[in-house]
């Protein structure tokens, strides 16, 4: 099965580099105009997307004619306190040290830890693979967070990648393919191949 993974458009926070995980706040003027220069994929007809407005908004655009399946689970890391600032605003604040001082992966206070996050982000996209696949699906196309895209391809890409080393800008993503299992995982991905829009060669 061929997978496409793409991250919504821009938002206000996005353009100031704050920290926005469960705040939902919907694409901006430019983001949604940024959008529409890509253009539509009239004939995808099932998109997968979060609970929350941007990924929805963008799928929208995007893929007018899909069927949106709403994923809470697919949702972006919660911050916690850190969430709406930015990190130059908290260079200072001993919370937010120590959390960079774990590489980003502890507990945000009052938010998520890096494990918690791709646990329930990876745990769902298993299980949509796993439907898509029973149902002999060709592909599964999702319009999601930046973080929810780097857990995935942490899980399960092969060769294996660090989260951070798939990190992209809004409205960009990946295409990959689905393959046998191995590590103990239900299926791996293989050849990743970072794209700008759905159905690039």
């Amino acid at each position: 099965m061929r997978i496409w993974m793409l991250r919504h458009g821009t938002t206000a926070a996005n353009a100031k580099r704050l920290y926005l995980g469960r705040t939902d706040e919907p694409l901006s003027a430019e983001g949604a105009a940024a959008a529409r220069e890509i253009g539509t994929s009239p004939t995808v007809r099932k998109v997968f997307v979060s609970s929350l407005r941007r990924t929805q908004e963008t799928a929208k655009i995007l893929f007018p004619n899909a069927e949106q399946i709403v994923l809470p689970e697919l949702r972006e890391m919660d911050f916690g306190v850190f969430e709406g600032r930015s990190a130059d605003d908290m260079e200072h604040d001993e919370a937010y040290r120590a959390w960079v001082d774990t590489g980003c992966t502890g507990k945000c206070p009052d938010g998520e830890s890096m494990e918690e996050y791709a646990g329930r982000v990876c745990a769902c996209f298993a299980e949509v693979i796993k439907n898509e696949s029973r149902c002999g699906a060709p592909e599964a196309v999702f319009v999601v967070h930046g973080g929810t895209l780097m857990s995935v391809f942490e899980r399960f890409a092969r060769p294996h990648v660090a989260y951070y080393d798939t990190i992209v800008k809004n409205l960009q993503g990946y295409t990959c393919v689905t393959a046998p299992s191995e590590d103990g995982l239900p299926f791996t991905l293989r050849d990743l191949r970072r794209v700008v829009r759905y159905g690039e060669e």
